[in-house]
């Protein structure tokens, strides 16, 4: 769809629809969806590994900054490789043939955990006519795919038929289910504010003013209680109970390893980002560039940045805030955990509903 309201922002669509037609003048209509399928995927796992690499590195040197240290500094120039070096260690790694195990299950979780993060990060928009999944319930398939996560989790514990991989696995199983009704309220509560579940129709809803300032303190404590349980989601600290490394080694995944310990290291990082995008969706616009009513020239130079820059940038800057959360605050027991999702977040995001839902009643919003 050509951007009307602004029209310098650049429209992908004006790339992907000469393609699609070109396509279509020699192959048949089943042959092109096969082609642009295939393409589409072979790229969303180039973006996939590429952006898995980079927050790999990103956290460790974020890291290395909080605890006064320099982090990856010696493969390549500012460690840049270090990276990609632990890639390939971790390709070569041999698959330990474990026994007393249930070898299908103990096989599966892993592939079901990498398929939830990959279908949850395409349906993230990355600019104006970017997107690989767009249709009008996407927030609520966003949803639904995300909770597929936490099964890979609990079968890869309970299938290793080992005691820590058990509790590990049964923590995060606690977790991400208590967390997810905070995440879904947030969720339902901006959508509430855009109209839509669509994600095209809540990133153009912010086409004028971002939903943080649009929806007022209803989403200000909407973004907070989000960012929260998105930390606690994706098992990150001070939320890493199932990874307790003190306490239960490596938590649900002691027993892997080779690639199948690495498809949960990459999905660990991709919900990170994952986490980040939805956030930079709902609540700073998605891919729509920052504009000010009343500043059109800067509103016209804002349109220039490519959109796809203010996605990822946004996305990185809300990932580097869920980082400092780890390496700030020390872990939390599990009862504690629990009891601030139950006792405290899950009230306040019910009255922070009902606020939403007022502020559109009464047309409050900006």
């Amino acid at each position: 769809m050509e951007n009307v309201q602004y029209p310098h922002i650049f429209d992908f669509s004006r790339i992907t629809g000469p393609i699609h037609d070109w396509l279509m003048g020699f192959l048949p209509a089943w042959l092109t969806t096969t082609v642009e399928c295939v393409a589409v995927g072979v790229g969303l796992l180039l973006v996939y590994a590429l952006l898995a690499l980079f927050y790999i590195y990103f956290e460790r040197k974020v890291c290395a900054a909080f605890q006064c240290r320099v982090g990856p500094n010696r493969v390549g120039p500012w460690g840049l490789l270090q990276s990609f070096a632990d890639m390939f260690k971790i390709l070569i790694k041999e698959l330990i043939q474990l026994n007393h195990i249930d070898k299908f299950l103990f096989a599966l979780a892993p592939y079901l955990v990498i398929i939830a993060s990959m279908m949850c990060f395409a349906v993230l928009p990355w600019g104006d006519g970017l997107q690989i999944i767009d249709f009008n319930i996407g927030i609520f398939f966003l949803i639904a795919c995300s909770s597929i996560g936490v099964l890979g989790i609990l079968l890869a514990g309970w299938s290793s038929n080992n005691k820590f991989t058990l509790i590990g696995a049964l923590r995060s199983g606690a977790q991400m289910v208590s967390y997810e009704l905070s995440i879904g309220l947030c969720v339902v509560t901006m959508v509430c504010l855009a109209g839509s579940m669509s994600v095209t129709d809540i990133v153009m809803a912010q086409a004028d003013t971002w939903f943080i300032i649009k929806g007022h303190v209803a989403a200000l404590i909407a973004f907070v209680i989000y960012m929260i349980a998105g930390t606690a989601e994706t098992n990150r600290g001070p939320f890493d109970l199932p990874e307790a490394e003190s306490e239960l080694t490596a938590g649900y995944h002691t027993e892997y390893s080779g690639i199948h310990f690495g498809f949960f290291y990459l999905a660990e990082y991709l919900n990170l980002f994952i986490v980040s995008g939805v956030a930079t969706l709902l609540f700073f616009g998605g891919w729509m560039p920052l504009h000010i009513p009343g500043w059109d020239g800067f509103n016209t130079v804002m349109d220039y940045i490519p959109t796809p820059i203010w996605f990822i940038g946004k996305a990185i800057l809300l990932s580097y805030i869920i980082i400092w959360f780890k390496w700030t605050f020390p872990r939390l027991r599990i009862d504690q955990l629990l009891s601030l999702e139950w006792k405290y977040l899950l009230p306040i995001n019910l009255f922070n509903l009902a606020l939403m839902v007022c502020i559109i009643t009464f047309h409050w919003t900006l």
